[in-house]
């Protein structure tokens, strides 16, 4: 597969606590460089890093990160907040703890709520693989669809695993139509990158890509 095609498949990522604006133009000045899809940054960041991008490169925030259960209400404020602020788009985590105790209601009228919020704009649903059964994963891709959201993702790389090409192959098989698929969490290697595009994935959350692509210019 062509380096281009992963690249433009990718979401420059840059989320660590430490990070700082100096550490976010640098991605972004990279992510425009080598034609990301889009940089994937902290809230805090959105609106200086939308001023110094502008029409050049999209930006994605994250909202519940990482651990998804703050209120619903919190939720949908960070959405129009980073809305406001110039996010192109949007990955929310999923509240887990009402997964588990298979509050599906509580679960797919966020997201919808949280899409609404979003208007337009993208929305990614990060599910967190890792912490879930098969059955819930399969829940999952049934109530992210049912609630209107555009992708599916793996993962949050916060936690204890990232994406799997097993995890990958599951949500093609069990994802509605229009949803599409985000890989996301431990990707490091160019092979793995073009493997979960095989496999459906239609983006890739990493940072490593664009590193690797540098190294090796």
């Amino acid at each position: 597969m062509d380096i281009e095609k992963i690249l433009s498949a990718c979401d420059h990522t840059l989320l660590h606590q430490d990070a700082t604006f100096d550490d976010i133009k640098a991605l972004c000045d990279d992510a425009i460089k080598y034609h990301t899809a889009s940089v994937c940054i902290p809230p805090c960041y959105v609106k200086d890093a939308k001023a110094y991008v502008g029409d050049r490169m999209k930006i994605c925030t994250v909202i519940g990160f990482p651990n998804g259960n703050m209120t619903t209400t919190v939720k949908v404020l960070e959405t129009f907040d980073a809305i406001d602020k110039g996010a192109d788009e949007i990955d929310m985590v999923i509240n887990i703890g009402r997964l588990k105790s298979k509050d599906y209601d509580y679960v797919k009228q966020e997201i919808n709520l949280i899409k609404q919020a979003c208007g337009d704009h993208i929305l990614k649903v990060i599910i967190e693989t890792c912490m879930l059964t098969e059955e819930e994963k399969i829940k999952m891709c049934e109530l992210v669809t049912e609630a209107g959201a555009d992708y599916i993702k793996t993962s949050t790389g916060f936690s204890t695993a990232g994406a799997t090409f097993e995890d990958v192959e599951l949500f093609a098989k069990h994802v509605g139509e229009g949803v599409k698929i985000k890989a996301a969490g431990g990707i490091s290697s160019i092979a793995d990158a073009e493997k979960f595009l095989e496999l459906g994935a239609s983006r890739l959350g990493t940072s490593r890509i664009v590193k690797i692509v540098k190294e090796q210019s």
